[in-house]
């Protein structure tokens, strides 16, 4: 038996494992009985940032009513 490739070790494995998986018994899932609560702490920080063009800027400060 010191002639075991590796794919031979591997279905020799795989072999091994086969009574743990379809001996481990049942898999129940149901919803639970209370509502899932999903608590978010959220900050929101808003930057506004604005650009005038010399035109405008010369505008505003020649009508400072205008707005």
């Amino acid at each position: 038996m010191g002639d075991t490739t590796s794919s031979d070790m591997r279905n020799m494995r795989i072999l091994a494992a086969l009574p743990l998986l379809f001996g481990a018994g049942c898999v129940n899932i149901s919803a639970p009985d209370k509502p899932i609560q999903i608590n978010l702490n959220i900050n929101v920080t808003q930057e506004v940032v604005y650009r005038l063009d010399n035109e405008a800027k010369s505008l505003i400060k020649q009508n400072p009513g205008i707005f």
